[in-house]
């Protein structure tokens, strides 16, 4: 049985030797051309490859370089070069034509030219579903546009630039000049001027603003300074305040508003009147205040220089009028009460000798019999 086994591996062995001997012959080989019959190629049996001076009943080849290229997203070459194109044509891109272009009819939606552009007819914008708004003359440049266009609300012809007439012209309204270089139209009857230079023989009529701080009511006759609903003829008003001057069939002059009022001289109050109506005169002890004629302190007709309806103070001692000594109240040493019903053998008054709620009284200066 090895006998056997030796003799199939050496068999086995010649047999691999023969088939190397035979791939090695074949593999160097000159490749023999294939014949292939005149005509005898189907389009089903080419794949890939160059073809070299192609030709056919329609098409010629006589390029020497990659000209055009087709793939799933068209047909692309860098130079197309026909005499007509049937059907409608879509370009997608830029088109650039360096002869002239004639057509019956042109649409377009935006036209750009640096060329001269003449016309017989006047020049047309037609109107689309948004109407003629947003339609006229553009100017582009790399940073902005200049424009003259038609607008809405109100319908209007807008233009993003000034517009410079010559000197000697104007602005017309029917037919009317209403603005020159140097004048206004004399059909202006309403302005709102921001700003103007010297004004000669102002005359105005009806309601004035100044700055929006001065007002004038021409219906009231009232003349506002840091208010527009002046409360007086007259009047000056703060954020805190309001200063009023009416003349009407009584004058007034004061604060309209609750806050104290000062009559000053010399940046110092000399009058003050405080918001609940308290009164102050003077402001040191060394200020003089003078009256002339007879004071009255509740009374309405003082008959002598001074007149008061209830108590007063000389250096802090109080003084009043009573027909008994008080009964009630805060009293200090030396307060006196004068005796409102004088009688033979009675008293000028009391006097306080030990102060207290109402303290102790004593009669004084006893009257005759």
């Amino acid at each position: 049985m090895t006998d056997n086994t030796d003799k199939d591996l050496i068999i086995l062995k010649q047999g691999v030797d023969s088939l190397y001997t035979a791939v090695e012959r074949i593999t160097k080989r000159v490749p023999v051309q294939p014949y292939i019959a005149p005509r005898s190629l189907t389009g089903d049996q080419i794949m890939g490859g160059e073809i070299s001076k192609f030709s056919s009943t329609g098409i010629k080849d006589e390029s020497t370089k990659l000209v055009l290229l087709v793939n799933d997203k068209g047909l692309h070459t860098d130079k197309l070069n026909v005499k007509t194109l049937l059907g409608d044509t879509q370009v997608s891109g830029n088109l650039f034509v360096a002869g002239n272009i004639t057509a019956t009819k042109m649409h377009v939606d935006e036209l750009t030219a640096d060329v001269r552009l003449e016309r017989s007819t006047p020049l047309e914008f037609t109107g689309d579903e948004k109407g003629v708004y947003g339609k006229g003359l553009l100017w582009k440049h790399t940073d902005n546009t200049k424009s003259f266009v038609f607008r809405a609300n109100p319908d209007r012809l807008w233009s993003s630039e000034s517009l410079d007439l010559a000197p000697t012209a104007s602005y017309m309204i029917g037919n009317s000049a209403v603005l020159r270089e140097t004048e206004l139209g004399g059909s202006v009857r309403t302005s709102n001027l921001v700003k103007v230079g010297t004004l000669q023989n102002l005359k105005t009529s009806g309601d004035l603003q100044i700055d929006e701080f001065i007002y004038y009511e021409s219906a009231s006759q009232r003349l506002g300074f840091g208010t527009e609903s002046p409360n007086g003829s007259f009047s000056i008003a703060s954020l805190d305040a309001e200063m009023v001057i009416d003349v009407n069939h009584i004058s007034r002059i004061g604060n309209y508003t609750t806050s104290d009022l000062e009559i000053i001289t010399d940046d110092t109050a000399r009058i003050k009147i405080g918001a609940t109506g308290n009164i102050t005169l003077g402001t040191t002890t060394d200020t003089k205040v003078t009256v002339t004629g007879k004071l009255g302190l509740n009374v309405k007709n003082p008959d002598c220089d001074i007149v008061t309806a209830g108590p007063v103070k000389f250096q802090g001692k109080k003084q009043e009028v009573s027909n008994e000594i008080p009964t009630s109240g805060v009293y200090k040493v030396g307060d006196l009460v004068w005796n409102d019903t004088p009688r033979p053998t009675g008293y000028v008054g009391w006097v306080c000798v030990r102060e207290g709620t109402p303290g102790e009284w004593k009669a004084f200066g006893q009257i005759s019999a």
